[in-house]
């Protein structure tokens, strides 16, 4: 059975006010390439697939266009499960449709999928945390452990043990669960597990939601199904191995560079060829990045304006910094940008500037305006903008208003 595994794909994530959707839609396009190059059995997606619970129109449409030209008509097996950033309801609302096109959404840690077709497949087991399926004659045992918030670890434990039981902690819950499970597996199945965990000692980045407070949510990599052939975790957005194990336990990563911090990373997705009872065989799939996300440091304007010249034609995502000893004022900052529209944020490196210290008498002669103008070159060292100045503006002139609605 080929197998590929993706995560985290953030539909609808903006960077800097800047929407990302142009990308993701050209990802989708390459990945449903791989897809079929590669003629994959069967797609996990381990969750993400949108940025927040409550995703724009344009990121389902592509949700929906995206698992309908992955399945390719209910010829391969899509199964999917919620992130910490999915509304699990709502990314398992279209469940009776999808599974008629081969798509399988589970959205908590009780999810249960019923025996029967889907698409052109069978599941011939299904149960709390666990599915089979018939997949061209071959059957894979996999356990599903959608986003296991706090709140819903406790409704899986609920009724099923004392209350000492219901206090252990986050991990060795987890683990519980998973070695219940992997009971169902068998030496004449494929036996994989699908989860959305963040397993200790994992490499983060800045954008991620973090899904553990002091590390109680976090999962040692003992807890996970020793027994799995393959593991497909979500959430961390670098590509790696979990650590510390000998388990064949991967993140995906993210397919697109959503951060600052990503700055250089490649991007991948997982291949995975694997029959019963054998070891698996996996292939990190590079994809493309379309458009990454870098960090220039320069020194002065006219450096900054050189080189946003020379990449003028570049796909890119910039973040400006800039050495400098003078302030930079917006008619600069608006040349920079004419230039390289891309620019997410410009910020000055100050290098030896005198500030303007005036005392008290200097202080009143000044109106608020040339007061909050003079506080913020001090504190960005750049002018504000015009847009910034007439909100402050707007503000100042309610609060007036307001005054003098209240002395008359």
């Amino acid at each position: 059975m080929r197998i590929l595994h993706t995560s985290d794909w953030h539909l609808g994530k903006y960077l800097e006010d800047y929407s990302r959707i142009e990308e993701q839609e050209k990802f989708i396009d390459e990945l449903v390439n791989i897809v079929n190059e590669n003629e994959i059995d069967l797609v996990l997606i381990a969750g993400d697939i949108y940025d927040n619970s409550n995703p724009p129109a344009k990121a389902e449409t592509l949700f929906y266009r995206a698992i309908k030209r992955l399945s390719n008509n209910g010829e391969r097996i899509v199964l999917i499960i919620a992130g910490n950033h999915d509304n699990p309801d709502r990314l398992v609302s279209s469940k009776p449709l999808a599974r008629e096109h081969g798509v399988i959404l589970l959205g908590t840690p009780k999810s249960k999928v019923e025996p029967g077709e889907v698409g052109q497949h069978k599941i011939v087991d299904g149960g709390e945390g666990f599915i089979e399926l018939e997949i061209n004659n071959e059957k894979a045992v996999i356990l599903t452990l959608p986003y296991p918030s706090e709140q819903r670890l406790n409704e899986v434990f609920q009724g099923v043990i004392d209350e000492e039981g219901m206090q252990k902690n986050y991990s060795e819950r987890v683990s519980q669960i998973f070695s219940e499970l992997s009971g169902k597996y068998r030496e004449d199945t494929i036996n994989l597990c699908v989860s959305h965990l963040f397993v200790m000692g994992g490499e983060t980045t800045d954008s991620e939601r973090p899904i553990q407070i002091g590390g109680g949510l976090t999962v040692h990599g003992n807890a996970l199904p020793e027994k799995a052939q393959y593991i497909a975790l979500g959430h961390l957005h670098k590509s790696q191995r979990v650590r510390g194990t000998s388990l064949k336990a991967y993140y995906s990563g993210s397919p697109i560079q959503y951060s600052k911090s990503e700055v250089g990373q490649e991007k991948y997705v997982y291949i995975i060829d694997v029959k019963a009872g054998q070891e698996p065989n996996i292939e990190k799939k590079n994809l493309n990045i379309l458009k990454p996300v870098e960090v220039w440091r320069v020194k002065g304007i006219d450096e900054a304006l050189e080189k946003c010249l020379d990449n003028e034609d570049r796909k890119v995502w910039v973040y400006l910094e800039i050495i400098t000893d003078k302030l930079i004022t917006q008619s600069q900052i608006k040349e920079l940008k004419g230039i390289k529209p891309d620019i997410l944020s410009i910020s000055p490196i100050i290098e030896n500037i005198e500030e303007d210290k005036e005392d008290s008498h200097d202080l009143r002669e000044k109106s608020i305006f040339e007061l909050f103008k003079g506080h913020y070159l001090n504190e960005r060292k750049i002018e504000p903008s015009e847009e910034l100045m007439a909100i402050f503006a707007e503000i100042i002139t309610e609060e007036g208003d307001e005054a003098e609605t209240e002395n008359a």
